[in-house]
């Protein structure tokens, strides 16, 4: 499909339009014009197609409409508020969703408005390697809102050991009371790697099961922790209804130190 760039050709016209009348109107007023300028022009007709902008994506079918938009963002050229609107009448969630593996994934994404019956294909998507990254963090964010409907292929993935941070993350914002679930992010827990202690401690937190204070009250015991785990660890306790009074020298800890010039140099 011929890829119409309406932004670019309504900027030219209002550049040539305030030339001609920049006297006409304060600068506050232009701006405060040219956005129902713009929506005018996707009613003006346009000889060289034929139509108006509105009607020139109204009369493409689902699929040219998605490979108009798809040839938009190949070739970055700024998607029309006209485009966007059409999107939206339309549901096409299910051609859209192969475009989620392009480098412009992340972009489609966000043109999806409906995503309930189509959980389960993000969630396969968590496990391609040819998704961005920054595409599979968008899908995250929606799966955390819809957690529960992917507990059991999230608990069938971790028990694989893929994609681990991201099933743990998934299965920390399930509803209370599955004991699987429970058991999982405790020993999540209890076998964190440096690095993962913090995040750990935080899906315990985030689940609310309180039969994981006591581990927690034990862990933040350890002399060895940092600024932050212990920071973290701390947080996780109070979310859970406990409490940690113990003060801990940190005065040597990178972090702290970092942590601590940052307000000072807040407060001056």
């Amino acid at each position: 499909m011929k890829v119409i760039d309406f932004d670019g050709l309504f900027d030219e016209k209002i550049a040539i339009y305030m030339k001609q009348n920049k006297k006409k109107r304060s600068a506050k007023n232009w701006e405060d014009a040219i956005p129902k300028l713009y929506k005018q022009f996707g009613d003006t007709y346009i000889a060289k197609i034929k139509c108006t902008p509105k009607q020139y994506y109204a009369n493409l079918s689902d699929t040219e409409l998605v490979d108009v938009l798809s040839a938009h963002l190949k070739e970055k050229i700024s998607i029309p508020e006209f485009m966007r609107a059409e999107l939206e009448k339309r549901a096409l969630t299910a051609l859209l969703l192969p475009l989620l593996r392009q480098p412009y994934g992340k972009e489609v994404l966000e043109l999806i408005d409906d995503h309930s019956n189509v959980l389960d294909s993000y969630f396969a998507l968590l496990f391609e390697e040819d998704v961005e990254e920054s595409v599979k963090n968008g899908l995250l964010d929606i799966l955390r809102e819809n957690a529960e409907a992917v507990k059991e292929p999230a608990l069938e993935m971790l028990a694989k050991g893929r994609e681990k941070e991201y099933m743990l993350e998934l299965l920390a914002r399930t509803k209370l009371g599955d004991d699987r679930v429970y058991s999982v992010l405790l020993q999540a827990f209890l076998q964190a790697e440096e690095g993962l202690l913090p995040r750990r401690a935080n899906a315990l937190a985030r689940y609310g099961d309180e039969r994981a204070l006591p581990y927690l009250l034990d862990k933040i015991e350890d002399e060895s922790l940092g600024f932050v785990e212990f920071q973290e660890l701390k947080y996780a306790i109070e979310a859970l209804g406990g409490e940690y009074t113990e003060e801990r020298d940190f005065s040597a800890d990178k972090d702290y130190v970092r942590v601590m010039a940052a307000s000072e140099k807040e407060n001056h």
